[in-house]
């Protein structure tokens, strides 16, 4: 499974509690319960230059994960203007970074009787908190209509 991103992401996401995957908009997609997507697979989707996870960030993760490393973060389309941010994962990411960051999507995103069944929030992997100081997630504000 090294050198087998989908294999990778599959694995953290279905670990989570209730995760589903179904296919959207072409790539697999997971979603929390029967709730929100917390995660997209990017296989070179749209012509892009690599594989990648795409994930919803609280505010201020998107921009503080892209200053810190704008090789390995990145601004997804579509879904970048929400504040997503996408993963690269065809260039030896850490892989437990990308599970941290997979999780934190999973705890913005899922309904808080899933969030329970999570063990407590631990400490974000060593190269996140050094290279982005990426706040902890908290729910979005409503969107204004």
């Amino acid at each position: 499974m090294a050198h087998d991103p989908l294999g990778r992401v599959r694995a953290i996401c279905m670990a989570l509690p209730e995760a589903v995957e179904k296919i959207s908009h072409g790539e697999p997609t997971w979603f929390a319960g029967k709730g929100k997507v917390f995660a997209m697979f990017d296989d070179h989707h749209h012509a892009s230059y690599h594989v990648a996870v795409w994930l919803p960030a609280a505010l201020g993760a998107q921009e503080a994960l892209i200053d810190s490393d704008s090789k390995r973060y990145f601004r997804p389309p579509y879904v970048g203007g929400s504040g997503w941010v996408g993963v690269v994962l065809d260039t030896r990411p850490d892989w437990a970074v990308v599970a941290w960051l997979i999780e934190q999507a999973y705890r913005l995103v899922a309904k808080p009787r899933l969030v329970a069944l999570l063990p407590a929030t631990r400490e974000p992997a060593a190269e996140v908190s050094r290279r982005s100081r990426t706040p902890a997630p908290t729910r979005r504000r409503p969107k204004r209509r």
